[in-house]
């Protein structure tokens, strides 16, 4: 997986407890900003799902309406 570089200020204090906190992870400070922003979009749901998911599902998953939409707007779904 390729990734994209960028350069970011950052308050000096903010990078001392990235750094304490990554060293407790085991990370590198890149690995643990990463897996911070990972985190906070899960919780946001803004995380899109890996490709790998998504190629899972049958092809009529969503067919006949949403599993989450109310009773009324499904079509036969429980």
């Amino acid at each position: 997986m390729s990734r994209k570089a960028f350069l970011m200020r950052i308050d000096p204090a903010l990078w001392a407890e990235l750094e304490r906190a990554a060293a407790a992870d085991l990370r590198s400070v890149n690995g643990e900003i990463e897996f911070l922003l990972r985190e906070a979009l899960r919780r946001r749901g803004s995380l899109a799902r890996p490709v790998e998911a998504l190629q899972k599902m049958p092809d009529d998953f969503l067919e006949g309406g949403r599993e989450d939409a109310p009773p009324e707007e499904r079509d036969g779904l429980p």
